[in-house]
């Protein structure tokens, strides 16, 4: 029963427009707009989007600047200063 709960919790491969919406952060009619118009990897099976999560991954890591996976690493960041 505690691996079903968790294989819910966790984003599949291919979702729907609310499963992307939600993993995404964003309204369900702004991702199909963006689907729509081509500006987030998508494709139609039947007359449904569906949306790849690796797809989408790379994409915000595009989108991002960021070229990889990785977290960066915060260790090696400089402290920021305060406001004057």
């Amino acid at each position: 029963m505690a691996l079903a709960a968790q294989v819910q919790t966790q984003p599949r491969e291919v979702m729907d427009i609310r499963q992307a919406a939600e993993y995404l952060g964003i309204s369900g009619d702004t991702l199909y707009r963006y689907a729509s118009e081509g500006f987030v990897p998508a494709f139609k099976l039947g007359n449904r989007w569906r949306f790849r999560k690796s797809l989408l991954d790379g994409w915000m890591d595009a989108k991002s600047g960021q070229n990889t996976v990785a977290a960066p690493d915060v260790e090696k960041k400089k402290p920021v200063g305060r406001a004057k």
